[in-house]
């Protein structure tokens, strides 16, 4: 192949398409992230349909109407409303741990202390608070994560007992969307000075809103008024300002106001737990984006994270799988009850060694529900998140998105590439071959997410870079080569008239160039004669070869000139039809041996295509009568002058034969557009059903009629009453491919001929 010489314009534009593309790559505006964001969705989805491969023993405790409803009722022995007391989920960890639970998670988040609520008598019959029920069955299990926020300080009781704390705040994209999660928050564990501030309702403290100086912490009040509360040079505060004057012996007067604690989000902290990774000795390194968690036995887990410790979720385990061990809450209740009975169990060993997440499954309506968007689902519940991230750590199934450089790298290397294929190929093929760049891209993309959870860009790589590209270059080839122009010129200037084609050189879109359907006007016209014509000719031609005894090569010569003549004659003919349809701005189609196919409405749109397709058929009529008149007076002549010829014993010449026209007409919808290959032959042309019935009228026509079906005749009452007045209905005929008669019409054309 002969490589085209590459032009500086065309090197101009692929540079600044691709800079444009990379800055603004750089700007990264919000509503193209969400397309990005939007593209690596449908890969998510994708991949679930391909079964990735996770943990067996998750385990999903849901909290659901039906839970609400049987503690309502007292179905367990207890009555409560919406807001149970903790004994109802102490009581859900208790059957838990009975039954060999592993972990137990809870996507609820307990901030305060309730003294308040009803007292649990214990089988010894001790009364225990509610909390300090919870707290027992807690430490009892020594498997049990609770959440936390940046919201609510966990209680101590409940910090104390636990076996692990885990973060469980979502952050959605600008979009609604939840695609990551920070892998750990930094939360600030305040002084029990501090703390027993906050738990005085009479001051209105929330330490999560306190602001922290170089020199003092201001505790702000509910009423909008300031607590400062100094600290000496390293930061100390005096615990005297909180009222500790007479501390106990060995305590010390001065203490930090709070303490940082690096807390995991809770699905990497049930990992942890599965794994044995030793949370504390974790590797961070945000500026190398990478987090290193290492457990005993060498295991080790590496999680790709941006510089703010953010990484993605692989969505792979929906709330609906089958993998998951998914039981209402009140079925754990009811187990609980019963085994406090002394009653048999119908699930006693379900849970063992599983990885309990609890959570709200409610659908709406109050404020345990939890629900969101999710690349796979656009509403579904938010607590799965705990057990696909865990999910991705004891897989060490993670998902990487391309980094900066490397979506640069990609930009350049496909904008190049598709800047040579518009450039080397043609207008078609170019195209063809941009978009077959494109799919396999996009293929690309993919399989490499489903296989290897790799997150490549599309967005800026594939629409940036070669789709814009290739638009950019396609562009300056037409403004400055005027390839299209010069096509359709080619195509149709000999087939309609000049004001045709300068009116599709002026249009801004060919969209019926490339196949479009359209209410046209088909009209097919035969010249009548002609076969018997040219089988008489030939008959002539063979009896004078053999009268005269040629050789071989006068015969051929002799029966090549019969032929020309032969062409010639109808091609006459042929020519005053094809003249009248162009006079008239029609669209000549094709010369379909000694027929000629023509129609109107297409390319150019004309609302009375039924009315010019009618009168260019009987001005062709009428032309092949002038036509026809001629070639008799010239007939006139001949005969005049065989006679002579006769006498003298010459050859006689022959007479012109006089052949006549039969036309038939139909107006429908059809089909219209180039029919062919840019390499070899274009055609402009209708079909289907509408166009076979013209040329059915055609063969019922006769000769020098002009035969229009129904459609054609009530087209001609909306544009020309007068014209549709002469009109005379037939009677009904059977034509091939329609099964019921078909309504004609014969349109006059001999008014004011003489005949």
């Amino acid at each position: 192949m002969n490589l085209r010489p590459l032009k500086r314009v065309p090197l101009l534009i692929t540079a600044v398409v691709i800079g444009f593309t990379i800055i603004l790559r750089f700007i990264n505006p919000d509503f193209l992230s969400r397309i990005e964001s939007a593209t690596y969705d449908l890969r998510a989805r994708a991949a679930l349909r391909f079964n990735p491969p996770v943990a067996t023993n998750f385990g999903f405790v849901c909290i659901d109407e039906a839970t609400i409803r049987a503690v309502r009722d007292g179905d367990f022995g207890y009555k409560y409303g919406l807001h149970w007391p903790r004994q109802v989920y102490g009581r859900v960890v208790e059957e838990l741990a009975a039954q060999g639970a592993k972990v137990v998670a809870f996507d609820v988040v307990f901030g305060e202390l309730r003294p308040d609520h009803p007292l649990v008598q214990m089988a010894d019959g001790a009364l225990l608070e509610s909390d300090e029920f919870l707290a027992v069955q807690m430490r009892r299990a020594s498997n049990t994560i609770l959440a936390v926020t940046s919201d609510l300080e966990l209680p101590v009781l409940f910090r104390t007992n636990a076996a692990a704390v885990g973060d469980i705040r979502t952050e959605k994209d600008s979009d609604g969307i939840l695609r990551r999660v920070r892998a750990f928050r930094t939360y600030a564990r305040w002084h029990p000075a501090f703390l027993q501030v906050q738990a005085d309702p009479d001051m209105g403290i929330d330490l999560t809103k306190a602001r922290i100086e170089q020199s003092q912490i201001v505790l702000l009040r509910s009423d909008g008024s300031e607590i400062p509360v100094p600290l000496d040079a390293d930061g100390h505060m005096d615990l005297a300002d909180f009222g500790g004057e007479n501390l106990p012996l060995g305590v010390a007067r001065k203490a930090k106001p709070f303490t940082e604690e690096r807390v995991w989000h809770m699905g990497i902290v049930i990992a942890a737990r599965e794994l044995n990774l030793d949370l504390d000795r974790a590797e961070v390194d945000l500026d190398e984006g990478r987090i290193v968690l290492r457990g005993a036995g060498g295991v080790e887990r590496v999680l790709p994270v941006d510089c703010d410790g953010y990484f993605l979720i692989d969505w792979c385990i929906p709330p609906t799988d089958a993998r998951i061990l998914l039981r209402s809450m009140t079925n754990l209740l009811a187990q609980d009850f019963n085994r406090l009975q002394g009653r048999g169990l119908s699930e006693s060993n379900a849970w063992r060694g599983k990885l309990a997440v609890v959570g709200s499954a409610v659908a709406g309506g109050n404020d345990l529900t939890d629900r969101g968007a999710t690349p796979l689902l656009k509403d579904t519940l938010l607590v799965s998140k705990h057990w696909n991230v865990a999910n991705s750590v004891i897989t060490g199934r993670f998902i990487r998105r391309f980094t900066l450089a490397e979506e640069l790298v990609l930009i350049v290397a496909l904008g190049v590439l598709s800047a040579l294929l518009t450039w080397q190929l043609r207008a078609l093929p170019s195209a063809a071959g941009v978009a077959a760049l494109a799919a396999v891209f996009v293929v690309v993309c993919f399989g490499v997410y489903v296989q290897w959870r790799i997150w490549i860009p599309m967005l800026f790589p594939g629409l940036g870079a070669v789709l814009a590209t290739w638009g950019c270059l396609t562009a300056w080839r037409v403004l400055f080569e005027q390839t299209e122009r010069q096509r359709v010129r080619s195509v149709f200037s000999r087939i309609v008239s000049p004001n045709v084609v300068h009116e599709l050189l002026q249009a801004e879109k060919l969209s019926t160039l490339n196949g479009a359907r359209r209410e046209v006007t088909v009209f097919f016209a035969d010249v009548r004669g002609f076969t018997e014509f040219t089988d008489q000719s030939h008959e002539a031609a063979t009896q004078h070869v053999s009268a005269n005894r040629l050789g071989d090569a006068e015969a051929t010569a002799y029966f090549d000139l019969q032929a020309a003549m032969a062409l010639a004659t109808v091609n006459l003919y042929l020519a005053r039809v094809g003249d009248t349809v162009k006079q008239h701005e029609g669209t000549l189609d094709k010369y379909i041996g000694d027929c000629v196919m023509a129609f109107w409405g297409a390319p150019t749109q004309n609302a009375q295509h039924a009315l010019a397709g009618v009168r260019a058929a009987i001005d062709a009529q009428r032309g092949i009568h002038e036509l026809n008149e001629l070639r008799a007076a010239e007939n006139r002549r001949i005969e005049e002058e065989n006679k002579s010829r006769l006498a003298t014993g010459q050859p006689l010449n022959p007479l012109l034969p006089l052949l006549a026209l039969g036309t038939g007409i139909n107006t429908g919808i059809a089909t219209v557009g180039l029919m062919g290959s840019d390499a070899h032959i274009l055609n402009y042309t209708v079909f289907g059903r509408d166009v076979n019935l013209a040329s059915r009228l055609e063969g019922v026509s006769g000769r020098g009629r002009i035969i229009i079906s129904e459609a054609t005749y009530a087209s001609l009452r909306r544009d020309d009453l007068k014209l549709a007045a002469t009109c005379i209905e037939l009677p009904a005929v059977e034509v091939k491919g329609f099964r019921e008669p078909v309504r004609i019409y014969e349109v006059p054309w001999r008014n004011g001929l003489g005949v």
